[in-house]
């Protein structure tokens, strides 16, 4: 398997792919500013909404404890998952237990995160994704490539051929290839046993389950299969519809530049006695899969505050140099550089910490005010210390820089040497260990010390004043 230095080395040089992003994003961002135009006081709500997201955190235990008495009360069942493989099993297994033979899906995150697709196939189930773009990546065998905009690196082009390859209808434009899938996909809202979901939020104090979207894909998944299955990572949880509300007002402006989706539905339960529309059963599989890892993890608990908008994406110039499929994992730009580590630790995923420039987009950016700077700083830091990232040589390197930091004039005589020697620093590509940090950078060239540019400057000055 290529590692992630070698997928953004090649994602970066596709220049179709690069140019895509660039248009997908600044669309998005576009969008995003537009709809915050005429927000009165973006940091107040941003400060609620985080307030809104700490408090369930912080008091975990306790809110799903409530949530599990309220969606209980309300008719429902809940199951705790503790990672991916058990989730799986709980949803394949109330499917095999009623027999169902046809899943559809709403777009979900988490199951993307569990690899729900693949469970129910092993077992002779159908699953489709019913949101247009999460359908076109299913078609094309590939993952996500944004969490808000799954199929954002595909063209128009390319969905209309792989329309034709796989659908045996084509179109040349947007509306024509959505109405398409729309047909095809009517007749599986139709016939489907299922569906499963993901959960913007859900209310402890209520048991309500909270989905956003614009297709209406959602409420066919919901109300026309006679079971619905949500699942959910615990961290999801919100105390109060109040609190939900906060969330709400900065969500979908962050995601998709809209005051409110198309859709938003809230799920109390299964469908009730004198209701005519609905699910039959309602189930939440509550996910952990490395969430309590985090949460005990004082520097880094605060990526649980995400809500999940991809607005960190949109403004990250790494992702929009080598676009989402290079993170390797579900969870692509700051977001995922962040939470994939923390989800995998391995050398592998701790790589993503330097997929970072620093620049701190990312965190004006995110409603919740997470510092992803911050916490990949972090990361890395683990890394060197724990997976072993430094070398004898980077270790040498690092302890005599520190001792010569300390003595100014042994600092003096040797950057003097290196001028004198090696301005350029090119002996940093025959140093052992720093080869490859040498063949991805332009190290610039050592310049005089400023003392002694500032000497020559001033004669230059004096000089020219005697010449008039």
């Amino acid at each position: 398997m290529d590692t992630f230095e070698q997928r953004a080395e090649k994602a970066a040089a596709d220049m179709r792919l690069r140019g895509v992003l660039q248009r997908a994003a600044g669309v998005l961002r576009g969008l995003r500013e537009r709809a915050f135009a005429d927000f009165e006081d973006f940091e107040a709500a941003r400060q609620r909404l985080r307030e809104a997201r700490l408090r369930a955190v912080l008091r975990l235990p306790e809110m799903l404890a409530r949530l599990e008495e309220r969606v209980t009360a309300a008719g429902g069942v809940v199951h705790y998952a503790g990672d991916a493989r058990q989730a799986r099993e709980i949803v394949v297994g109330l499917a095999r237990e009623r027999d169902v033979r046809l899943v559809v899906k709403g777009k979900s995150m988490i199951s993307e995160e569990i690899g729900l697709n693949g469970a129910f196939a092993a077992v002779g189930i159908e699953s489709v994704e019913t949101d247009l773009g999460e359908y076109i990546i299913q078609l094309a065998g590939e993952g996500p490539s944004h969490i808000i905009s799954p199929a954002l690196h595909k063209s128009k082009d390319e969905v209309a051929a792989l329309f034709l390859e796989k659908l045996g209808r084509t179109a040349d434009t947007a509306p024509e290839l959505t109405r398409i899938a729309r047909e095809a996909l009517r007749e599986k809202f139709l016939a489907a046993d299922m569906g499963v979901t993901g959960a913007n939020m859900a209310v402890a104090d209520t048991g309500s389950v909270i989905l956003l979207e614009n297709e209406g894909n959602i409420r066919f998944s919901t109300t026309c299969p006679r079971v619905h299955v949500a699942v959910m990572s615990i961290e999801k949880v919100v105390e109060t519809l109040g609190d939900a509300g906060d969330v709400l007002a900065l969500l979908p402006r962050s995601a998709t530049g809209q005051r409110m989706p198309v859709y938003l539905s809230v799920f109390t339960g299964p469908r009730r006695a004198d209701e005519a529309d609905g699910a039959g059963e309602f189930h939440l599989v509550l996910l952990d899969n490395g969430r309590s890892r985090i949460l005990a993890d004082p520097l880094m608990r605060e990526m649980l505050l995400c809500v999940r908008c991809g607005a960190c994406l949109n403004v990250c110039p790494v992702y929009k140099t080598i676009g989402g499929h290079a993170y390797g994992w579900v969870y692509p730009g700051p977001m995922g550089s962040v939470l994939t580590p923390l989800l995998m630790p391995s050398r592998e995923t701790f790589a993503l910490a330097h997929a970072c420039t620093g620049c701190g987009a990312c965190r004006e950016a995110c409603p919740a005010g997470i510092d992803h700077p911050g916490l990949l700083l972090e990361l890395r830091r683990r890394g060197a210390e724990d997976m072993g990232w430094c070398g004898r040589g980077e270790r040498l390197l690092a302890g005599a820089a520190a001792a010569t930091l300390t003595r100014p004039l042994l600092y003096r005589g040797l950057m003097g040497g290196l001028r004198a020697l090696d301005p350029g620093l090119a002996a940093l590509s025959r140093f052992p260990g720093l080869r490859a940090f040498a063949r991805r950078r332009m190290v610039p060239r050592l310049k005089p010390p400023f003392w002694t540019r500032a000497k020559a400057s001033a004669r230059a000055r004096l000089r020219r004043g005697g010449d008039r």
